[in-house]
């Protein structure tokens, strides 16, 4: 008997921890009742899939059809192209969404939004961004939004660096401190940036900022949440986990990349169950990649080979999915299969658009076009507004008297107003602990990355120091120069370490002075004083991320020593040296001239034999650029652009 009641006991409360959403749902007794309810359950699929959910609320719209009732098969089919946003048809769901915007204007406001907001989402999914903007400018119209953003589309169009600043430029002084959710969700969305534009120990460094606002967000015992806030912050939680995991698996860090993916996947499933997820898709397949590169190809398989709420809907995932079964096959030696899922991504290739590049340039000229009319206009209305708050000034100076009456009821309310704090002191205390363990936690992370970086500068000191001595053991002239070039290549490298760990800012370096050390470097290696040589730096206020800084210091310091060695052989009492650098928005340009003797004849038969030429071109392939190299009739010009 007690065990009966112990049984009777444990599965009522696994019921009262997880309602049947879907028997509730069809409880609802009106087409309002099951509107509210559908948009308001926060993870509706946990125990029935939304193909469940789809087809009874395909029986509710073909009942409301045959009794010809308007207003009840409008929401059904809201419903109807959210299940299919949910279940990863964008283009059925884009479908019935814009069937529905012909007749926007016989909707409530809420419905308005959900429509907006599925057609929103639909063409970002369907890479449709150029109509986002009359979508996005109609929730402003209709008063849900403030304005009207760009930034994420700009990003989907490819200029990620753009899309990030102008995203904190528009977010950064919004979020109040308290605010760890919104704290998170910045973080991460500049991390997103910096993962797209691969600078991935940089975006790295935010989504670990990241996961620990979210952390304080989801413990945080002194505000209580709704099961809804729980199931977003879960979520957001995710998809940092699995941006980290996605950076270290980068960086070839697998086994640290692997915890990261599983958890990532564990907490999707459990907080966005029967939705289709793009995240999931891919944390994934990152999963299945880091399996591969450990070699160990069984859970590789299983995860390459998962169930439908994984199959990838994206080009970008069915071609990486492809690549890494032919991969899987390939180590295992089933070459047949190999072979096969190599030529269906053939296949694929040669399906897409060739106009896909000249379609994506037309629609960011169209996104362009549409932001500077979009200025304009609030333009035209912030002058408005502003003659507006002078109208408002004068009529406030006319109610002046009202002022002095409202003083007395604003001492009353201060009353109130102290009962109030004294009864916040405790939570505020709390907030106020829970702040000092992050910033304490930051400033010990700066000091590990400080720390890291001083110790990498130390190596390369000892490396050069190694090399130095080896120089005092060889005999070879040729061999003496080769290890002096070794050497002033590691200095260069080691240089750019140590302006990092002395810098506040541990993500970029202040080129002007790093250009001034590597040029004193250099001399002191090849024992040139440099008093008769005039040297000019033009690098005021650039600064480079680590990505940048330490491809250009290997070219620089290619450039300086070919100068020093060889272009004033005989006289360098008139010799000029020439450096600049500027950055121009997202665009750099870099230049280097000497008045030397300039390059011999044979330079470009020599380029594919010459260590030092062919570093550069291999430096500067790094930054996305080409060595343009030009004879003048005084020396020689080196230059490029980059991003």
């Amino acid at each position: 008997m007690i065990c009966s009641l112990c049984i009777w006991y444990s599965s009522a409360q696994d019921s009262a921890t997880k309602p049947d959403y879907f028997q509730e749902f069809q409880n609802q007794k009106g087409v309002q009742e099951r509107f509210d309810y559908f948009f308001g359950v926060p993870n509706r699929y946990i125990e029935d899939s939304a193909y469940d959910w789809q087809a009874v609320v395909n029986v509710y719209h073909n009942n409301a059809q045959k009794v010809k009732d308007s207003s009840s098969v409008t929401k059904y089919e809201l419903m109807q192209s959210q299940l299919y946003y949910d279940i990863g048809d964008f283009s059925k769901s884009v479908a019935i969404a814009n069937q529905l915007y012909k007749k926007i204007e016989t909707l409530d406001l809420e419905s308005k939004k959900i429509l907006l907001d599925l057609i929103d989402n639909n063409y970002a999914k369907l890479g449709l961004y150029d109509r986002q903007f009359e979508i996005r400018n109609e929730k402003k119209n209709l008063g849900l939004t403030d304005k009207v953003i760009f930034y994420d589309i700009y990003s989907n169009l490819g200029l990620h660096r753009k899309a990030m600043d102008d995203y904190i430029k528009d977010k950064l002084k919004t979020i109040r401190e308290d605010d760890y959710f919104g704290q998170a969700q910045y973080q991460s969305n500049v991390g997103n940036y910096l993962l797209l534009d691969m600078s991935i120990p940089t975006a790295l460094t935010y989504y670990k900022k990241a996961k620990g606002f979210i952390d304080v967000y989801l413990n945080d015992i002194s505000r209580e949440k709704t099961e809804q806030e729980i199931t977003k912050g879960n979520l957001l939680k995710a998809i940092i986990e699995g941006n980290i995991g996605k950076c270290h698996a980068l960086l070839k860090e697998y086994d640290i990349a692997i915890p990261y993916l599983e958890n990532s996947i564990n907490l999707i499933n459990e907080y966005n169950k029967g939705k289709f997820s793009s995240e999931l898709v891919e944390n994934t397949l990152e999963l299945a990649d880091c399996y591969l590169q450990k070699e160990d190809y069984d859970k590789a398989k299983d995860y390459l080979l998962k169930g439908p709420q994984h199959d990838p809907v994206k080009i970008e995932n069915i071609l990486r999915r492809n690549r890494l079964l032919a991969a899987y096959y390939d180590r295992i030696g089933d070459y047949k299969n190999s072979v096969e899922y190599l030529k269906r991504n053939v296949r694929i290739r040669d399906s897409l658009n060739r106009n896909e590049s000249s379609m994506k340039k037309q629609q960011l000229a169209a996104v362009a076009g549409q932001e500077i009319e979009y200025s304009k206009k609030m333009m035209e209305q912030q002058k408005k507004d502003l003659e507006q708050s002078r109208s408002d000034l004068q009529a406030k100076e006319e109610r002046i008297n009202i002022v002095f009456i409202s003083l007395i009821f604003t001492l009353l309310g201060f009353a109130g107003l102290v009962f109030a704090y004294l009864k916040s002191i405790k939570n505020q205390r709390l907030i106020a602990d829970q702040k000092r363990i992050i910033e304490a936690s930051l400033v010990e992370k700066d000091s590990l990355l400080k720390e890291i970086h001083h110790r990498v500068k130390n190596n390369l000191q000892m490396v050069s120091s190694l090399l130095s001595l080896q120089t005092k053991n060889t005999r070879s002239k040729a061999a003496i120069e080769a290890l002096e070039e070794g050497k002033s290549r590691v200095k260069a490298m080691a240089l750019i370490h140590q302006k990092l760990y002395q810098n506040d800012d541990l993500s970029v370096i202040e080129m002007q002075g790093y250009i001034e050390s590597l040029i004193n470097s250099v001399q002191s290696v090849y024992k040139k004083g440099g008093h008769n040589i005039n040297i000019t730096i033009d690098a005021e206020g650039v600064e480079l991320d680590i990505d940048r800084a330490i491809p250009f210091g290997l070219i620089l310091n290619e450039l300086v020593s070919n100068s020093f060695k060889y272009a004033f052989p005989e006289d360098d009492e008139n010799g000029k040296i020439y450096i600049h650098l500027r950055k121009n928005g997202g665009q750099g340009y870099f230049e280097y001239t000497d008045n030397g003797v300039g390059l011999p004849e044979d330079t470009d038969d020599r380029a594919n034999s010459s260590m030092g030429i062919r570093l550069m071109n291999r430096l500067v392939n790094q930054l996305q650029s080409t060595l343009n190299i030009d004879k003048t009739s005084e020396g020689v010009r080196f230059w490029f652009n980059f991003k």
